[in-house]
């Protein structure tokens, strides 16, 4: 019985590749999130004191290991340096190195901060997740193809510890999306179909007022409100499924599911958490064997490096060209 466990975990796991650009695609885009937070949010905002929670940076129990919490008290520092950090991750440059540090400034972030969201959390719990395959990861930049190589025990062993994280960054998002689905059946707003009017008609969380002469016509249709309400239930429950049904149908959970966070971020201000769960639908629907065509980007980024380098070598040689005195 275990012989033919193993050998089925092990035809799994040689199926394919899955060192591909499809992890990096999702990776620069949870890293996006975060460095978008820091950049636009100042530090005084993202560590203030809260109900119950008088000393800033949280810093209790493992918390403590946080980057902000060994970086105090110079957290606009940490700050500016996490950002470098997320630059170079969301570059594509030698995962092998970025992996460990990006999952160390994202859960310093989520674990430290007081003005955090739903998206930081997932966000840390994914990257946490890709670091083993982050470490076995041996390109110069995520979003390139990895050389052939022979497939032998150590490549064997690599692609299935890959697989096996990428499967539970899946788990993970199934389970994000059924929590998700079913606690709102516990707010009898969501139960009867009203929910949405009053969300969007919040004061500080609801749909910003220009778009406020589209949507309060809709608002105060009940029947567009119910089917819009009970809509989001549906495409929760169904994103939630895309752990169990076929590959063919992950295209077009892959575009509900981003309908639905860019819905989310239009109409209630939350890109980085839109963002975020971009790359967490990356990894969960898109196959890690179809590869992005990535060929114009990666033409492009060539370009500048190319002129880039020619610029420095131009200004190297007019540094070495012998001073002129009249």
């Amino acid at each position: 019985m275990l012989t033919k466990i193993g050998a089925r975990a092990r035809e799994w796991g040689d199926a394919f590749d899955p060192f591909t650009n499809v992890y990096g695609v999702a990776r620069s885009l949870i890293a996006l999130s975060t460095l978008l937070t820091l950049v636009f949010t100042r530090t005084d905002v993202l560590f203030r004191p809260a109900s119950g929670v008088e000393d800033v940076p949280v810093c209790m129990g493992v918390r403590a290991a946080g980057t902000f919490c060994l970086g105090a008290p110079h957290l606009d520092l940490v700050r500016w340096l996490s950002v470098l950090v997320l630059a170079v991750v969301i570059s594509g440059w030698r995962p092998r190195y970025t992996g460990v540090l990006h999952a160390w400034v994202a859960f310093g972030f989520q674990a430290n901060a007081i003005t955090i969201e739903g998206g930081d959390q997932v966000g840390s719990i994914i990257a946490l997740l890709l670091v083993p395959v982050t470490l076995l990861d041996d390109r110069k930049w995520h979003w390139l193809p990895r050389t052939s190589r022979a497939l032998d025990e150590r490549e064997r062993t690599f692609r299935l510890v890959a697989r096996v994280c990428f499967f539970l960054v899946r788990l993970q998002v199934a389970g994000i999306y059924f929590h998700a689905a079913v606690a709102k059946f516990a707010v009898p707003e969501w139960t009867d179909g009203t929910v949405l009017y009053y969300w969007l008609s919040h004061g500080s969380f609801g749909a910003p007022e220009w778009m406020m002469p589209v949507l309060r016509p809709l608002l105060l249709n009940g029947f567009i409100v119910a089917t819009a309400t009970w809509g989001v239930l549906v495409v929760e429950y169904a994103l939630s499924a895309g752990l169990l049904v076929h590959r063919k149908y992950w295209r077009v959970l892959l575009v509900l599911g981003i309908g639905l966070h860019a819905g989310i971020a239009l109409l209630h201000g939350l890109v980085s958490f839109a963002i975020t769960m971009f790359g967490a639908l990356v990894l969960y629907l898109r196959p890690l064997d179809q590869s992005f065509e990535l060929a114009r980007v990666t033409a492009t980024a060539a370009r500048v490096r190319d002129a880039l380098r020619l610029r420095l070598r131009g200004e190297r040689a007019n540094a070495l060209e012998p001073a002129t005195f009249i």
